[in-house]
């Protein structure tokens, strides 16, 4: 498994346009993915539950990929995150 905490920096948080691209994103690959935001933790491919989970400007996530492909995964995913949130 693969985990990297990320601070988000944009404004309005995760919000509906860039997490529906993450989806997209994550979808390219075979491993599961999950945030984790304090004790709540979600599966990534699950929009609306991602954007139930309120994450804000400043809050810090921890994302785990865990499958065949989850060095790349973890990295492109990681890649995404500094360009979009």
């Amino acid at each position: 498994m693969k985990t990297f905490e990320y601070t988000i920096t944009d404004p309005v948080g995760i919000h509906a346009r860039p997490a529906g691209l993450l989806v997209k994103k994550i979808k390219e690959f075979t491993s599961t993915v999950t945030v984790i935001k304090g004790d709540k933790a979600v599966n990534a491919l699950k929009l609306m539950a991602l954007m139930g989970m309120g994450i804000k400007q400043g809050d810090t996530i921890s994302v785990n990929v865990e499958g065949a492909d989850e060095e790349t995964a973890a990295a492109a995913i990681e890649e995404f995150f500094k360009a979009n949130f």
